[in-house]
């Protein structure tokens, strides 16, 4: 249950905040440090895949405004991170490392699962 209300909470907090947000300019390799560092892997998973305790998060994350309104707000299981413990510069390094992971291959591409 809470589970669901925290996807609904990010869903609602993306479309009242985050349609027409961009992410200001940053350091996608800082930003995977950092995602590590301040221990967001331990939930989302190494490449923001989403996992048991947190959703998925990359590729295509949520618009910026949406992402960092969340991180700073939210009421669910995930902790609030304050600017002393994530500085709105690391932040955006995060929000960049997440939008530079790949997409991956259609499963139609991979001549092992089209047999």
């Amino acid at each position: 249950m809470k589970r669901e209300v925290g996807v609904w909470l990010a869903a609602a907090s993306w479309v009242v905040f985050g349609l027409c947000g961009s992410a200001p300019a940053a350091d996608a390799m800082k930003g995977k440090q950092t995602f590590v560092r301040v221990g967001c892997f331990e939930c989302h998973g190494h490449v923001g895949q989403g996992g048991v305790a947190g959703l998925k998060l990359a590729p295509d994350p949520m618009p910026f405004d949406a992402f960092a309104n969340f991180v700073r707000t939210t009421s669910g299981q995930m902790p609030r991170y304050s600017t002393r413990i994530l500085s709105d510069d690391d932040l955006a390094d995060i929000y960049a490392y997440l939008a530079s992971v790949p997409k991956p291959p259609d499963p139609k591409s991979i001549p092992a699962l089209s047999r």
